[in-house]
């Protein structure tokens, strides 16, 4: 560790929180549907596209409407993923000539992007055509991004209701998301890469000449474009197997930077866009605050594990201070640590290390920021409304233990919003350590690991962890393409976001009809340090708690097995 590494880190979450606050502002506008600076030109398309869908654009829906025209969207988009996937052979752009997926693989790949996960059992650059890619698995990354910010726009109208009962219209936000937000920022953020040496080409594959004068096939894709929504959409799908470690999607140290800005860019202007809806811009600091300072301790924990020497190293004896095993040295562990920190705790994905390579500790640091609600951003929309199901929670429990009435933003929290808040978050613990404990017994499923032990239930956790956090991302060690594996993680991702938003959805239709209160003395401030260490405090609680005897078992034994295997030189 020095001084470099750890500015480096402050640096990169510096940057991404004060560019949330323009970006947040001009999304508040967008969710209110004020005009902006792009309306001259989508305002025409927008009309047409209402116009076609036959969507009113004036009419609100409440809650329980607003809810089935997500779940009704996502279901859709799931068959007509499924079947591109499934018959990729017959439809064009398939210069490869790739076959059509398993029926398994389809039903899993479709969910994943549906559910804007983006888990990837398959070898995209040897297994999806081009079509596949753009139409099948772009498009989606918009779409399940727009979804999950339209869910958080819902809850942030909630808030500044007063008696009321619409939440807005979700295909006027899906369509206005889309057109205004993510649309304009993949075409600047595409630019860029380009610029930077992404591909960007419908070009099946180049030959190279190697230096020995052997030929090489290289496969080419429109890479910039789909990087871009990748990462500002918090998909984390690669293009190819390596992700952002590939030097096509990731060339330098630029486009590493800028890469992991875009990931928690919006997940902090979802909050700031809360705090100027709700009226409550003191209290979006705080969970912006929340939300930073979980990030920056977890780099933290990584970048100090990934600068102690390897065992390996130890048995070998090489002077070494650093694991560099499994990290891009281009990068090296300083981008490496806040990209980890970044990724896992903004259910993205995207990787420029393997985290099944990280020192014990690392891995675990990584999977118990999923574990912990994927809040800390969290995904584009989903870490706001997560977020707000914590701060909910502090409240009451603040409530209980002071005496002081449970309030947030001006709404009194009793037990029909909590109990539709605990609802929402033992979804995480339930699936997550339910598929992890029968996996880990179940001969079918164990055929999969590659390492035994510790190790091999660290797999195990972190792909449930990762499915149904909706992040995406994998250890290694684990081959998950085969029925099994691909039917469970299936539905983990559909429970860590169907059957975690619709409680959330009703609890913000609860919220919103109550009368909006003017603070009294027994309202707990929820925009100063006391709460912010509270609100720390409530989720570090909720994710020790449920996931630190199964982190026992896994990454903190087999940290206490490198210490042993060291201390035994």
């Amino acid at each position: 560790m020095d001084a470099r590494g750890w500015f480096e880190i402050l640096f990169t979450i510096g940057v991404t929180a004060a560019l949330a606050w323009p970006l947040g502002a001009y999304l508040a506008r967008v969710w209110k549907g004020e005009s902006t600076w792009l309306d001259p030109v989508l305002r025409p398309v927008e009309g047409v596209l209402y116009a076609t869908f036959g969507v009113d654009a004036k009419k609100d829906q409440n809650w329980l409407a607003y809810a089935f025209s997500m779940l009704a969207f996502s279901i859709a988009s799931f068959i007509v993923l499924y079947l591109i996937l499934r018959f990729q052979n017959l439809l064009p752009f398939n210069p490869q000539g790739f076959a059509g997926t398993t029926p398994d693989l389809a039903f899993n790949t479709a969910i994943s992007f549906v559910t804007n996960t983006n888990w990837q059992s398959y070898v995209p650059e040897a297994s999806l055509s081009t079509f596949s890619q753009m139409a099948g698995l772009t498009s989606h990354n918009f779409l399940s991004a727009a979804a999950g910010i339209a869910m958080a726009a819902a809850v942030a109208r909630a808030f500044a209701l007063n008696r009321g009962e619409g939440l807005g219209n979700f295909w006027v936000d899906l369509t206005r998301i889309s057109l205004y937000v993510l649309l304009p920022l993949s075409i600047v953020v595409a630019l860029f890469y380009v610029a930077m040496g992404e591909p960007q080409t419908l070009t099946g594959s180049v030959i190279a000449h190697t230096v020995e004068g052997a030929k090489q096939t290289i496969t080419l894709y429109p890479t910039a474009s789909q990087e871009a929504i990748k990462q500002l959409g918090t998909n984390g799908g690669g293009i190819f197997n390596a992700n952002s470690a590939h030097p096509f999607e990731n060339p330098n140290a630029w486009t590493n930077f800028v890469e992991i800005v875009s990931m928690n860019l919006i997940g902090y202007a979802c909050v700031v866009a809360f705090g100027r809806i709700a009226l409550a811009r003191k209290d979006a600091r705080a969970l912006v605050a929340v939300m930073a300072l979980f990030v920056l301790g977890a780099s933290a924990v990584i970048y100090w594990t990934e600068t102690q020497p390897a065992p390996a190293m130890h048995a070998v004896h090489a002077a070494t201070a650093v694991n560099m095993e499994g990290k891009e040295v281009r990068f090296g562990a300083p981008s490496t640590a806040v990209w980890a920190a970044a990724t896992t705790g903004a259910s993205d994905g995207g990787v420029n290390g393997m985290h099944d390579s990280f020192m014990p500790l690392g891995g675990g640091m990584a999977m118990f920021m999923i574990q912990l609600g994927e809040i800390l951003p969290g995904g584009v929309g989903s870490g706001l409304y997560g977020m707000v199901v914590m701060a909910l929670i502090a409240v009451f429990v603040a409530g209980l233990m002071v005496g002081r009435t449970p309030e947030y933003l001006g709404k009194k929290i009793e037990a029909r919003e909590v109990k539709f808040a605990m609802l929402a978050v033992l979804i995480l613990p339930l699936s997550i350590l339910g598929f992890a404990a029968a996996a880990a017994v179940l001969p079918v499923a164990l055929k999969g690991l590659e390492n035994a032990g510790p190790h091999g239930l660290s797999e195990i956790l972190y792909a449930y962890s990762s499915a149904t956090g909706n992040n995406g991302s994998a250890f290694a060690g684990l081959s998950a393409n085969v029925p099994y594996w691909n039917a469970t993680l299936g539905i983990a991702m559909l429970l860590g976001r169907f059957g975690y938003v619709v409680p959330v959805l009703a609890m913000a239709g609860s919220i919103a009809a109550k009368p909006k209160l003017e603070p009294s003395a027994g309202t707990l401030p929820t925009h100063g340090p006391l709460f912010v260490c509270l609100l720390i405090g409530v989720i570090l609680i909720m994710g020790g708690l449920q996931f630190f005897p199964a982190q026992a078992l896994g990454p903190i034994v087999e940290h206490f097995q490198v210490l042993q295997a060291i201390g035994g030189r």
